[in-house]
């Protein structure tokens, strides 16, 4: 048999590997303001290339253009920006914690502050987030304290899932933020659930689920829109594509879909795509899907298109799979900054207002992260008491737990 009767499997490769040059000219990235905003009534079919496109509102001036614009006034954007450079500040000071072994385990969100940060201002009060562990902007946004996610983060005595979780797993129902599961994908088919339960109960509320581009690879991502569309499921889905999942390019997880979000229009859904680096655009767009799922109209599958600056974790090292300048190159920017020099264009900030703020919110993460530390670190200080593993769980606990607890002392 010659050659050509030979089968051979294919394995998508990066475009670039550690020590070539940075190469994103695969992004095809529309001008700012050139795409279409649809009534939030359309149907599906009549969006489908929004699943291709990129909708952005910041142009490379710092101006707002375009229809996306206008949803957000100045004071709720120096808001936005003083929430993206709290969670900069304080992923900075949990980073050099870990370092320092005052905690175990860290997972930071440079570079994608903007879509956490900018969702949560279009949500209502009782809406709920199904996140992963890199949307803590939810939670910045949200006004949960501080001090509560270091202690969290500490494990101490003070930490309010009282030492169940692991590190930047929180947990908040009063503040619309599910516990965070480390099993990926599942919390994507648990939010169409939960948004399922809202609409039987006749009741307001609408639900959130966010995953990674790699964890759309597992099973619950496909069930979660099997469900989303056959119920209508009040609903925003979203899909953080930050390029790399883990230490495997976003490629792999993609398939030949050719965008995530094209992955919703075999289901029937309003598939959209967003600069995830643009504060304004990630707002227009949440407020359009939330709106659609809020009056009766069904869910929406929603790509942001970011990158992860950081590592992965801070048991990551990304160098040993990219360049190392690889986030330099990177076509959309940092949303921080295409932020600071929108208000700068508007007239309502300025480089020394920037600095100064970022002195005033690093004094506030550092004394935030000082009365944590009080309550306890990883290796010294006050500990979840051993009587919490008991408590909590059943409403009646079962006699076999009351013996172990007994014995236990506790």
């Amino acid at each position: 048999m010659g050659d050509a009767g030979r089968l051979s499997l294919h394995v998508p490769e990066p475009e670039v590997r550690p020590g070539d040059t940075p190469d994103f000219a695969n992004v095809k990235i529309p001008r700012a303001g050139t795409v279409e905003r649809p009534p939030v009534d359309v149907d599906p079919r009549d969006i489908r290339d929004l699943a291709y496109s990129i909708i952005r509102v910041l142009n490379r001036d710092g101006e707002a253009v375009g229809p996306w614009a206008g949803t957000l006034t100045d004071e709720e954007l120096l808001e936005g920006l003083r929430h993206m450079m709290t969670l900069r500040a304080f992923d900075a000071r949990m980073v050099m914690a870990q370092r320092q072994g005052k905690t175990s385990f860290y997972m930071q969100h440079m570079g994608e502050e903007a879509v956490s940060c900018a969702f949560r201002k279009a949500l209502s009060p009782g809406d709920m987030n199904f996140p992963t562990y890199r949307q803590a902007g939810l939670l910045i946004a949200g006004g949960y304290p501080m001090v509560d996610m270091m202690n969290q983060i500490f494990s101490n005595e003070a930490d309010p899932i009282k030492g169940r979780q692991l590190p930047v797993m929180y947990s908040s129902k009063e503040h619309g933020f599910f516990s965070i599961s480390g099993n990926l994908g599942t919390q994507f088919i648990q939010a169409v659930g939960w948004a399922m339960a809202s609409a039987i109960k006749e009741d307001t509320k609408i639900a959130a689920g966010w995953i990674g581009d790699g964890s759309t690879a597992e099973s619950d991502f496909h069930a979660a829109l099997v469900f989303a569309s056959t119920y209508r499921a009040p609903v925003v889905l979203n899909i953080v594509n930050n390029q790399w999942a883990i230490s495997t390019f976003q490629g792999i997880a993609r398939g030949g879909s050719g965008t995530f979000a094209a992955r919703g229009l075999g289901f029937g859904l309003p598939a959209l795509r967003v600069d995830g680096n643009d504060y304004l655009a990630v707002h227009a767009v949440a407020k359009w899907a939330i709106e659609r799922a809020r009056k009766n109209l069904g869910p929406t599958l929603v790509e942001y298109v970011t990158y992860r600056v950081g590592a992965h974790s801070t048991s990551d090292d990304p160098s040993a799979y990219r360049p190392k300048t690889e986030c330099d190159a990177w076509p959309l920017g940092d949303p921080v900054i295409r932020l600071k020099n929108h208000l700068i264009v508007r007239g309502v900030w300025s480089e020394d207002r920037h600095k100064q703020a970022e002195a005033e919110i690093l004094d506030t993460v550092i004394a935030a992260q000082k009365e944590a530390e009080a309550n306890g670190t990883l290796h010294s200080g006050g500990k979840p008491s051993v009587r919490d593993m008991f408590e909590g769980v059943y409403e009646t606990m079962p006699p076999h737990l009351r013996r172990q607890r007994q014995q236990a002392g506790v």
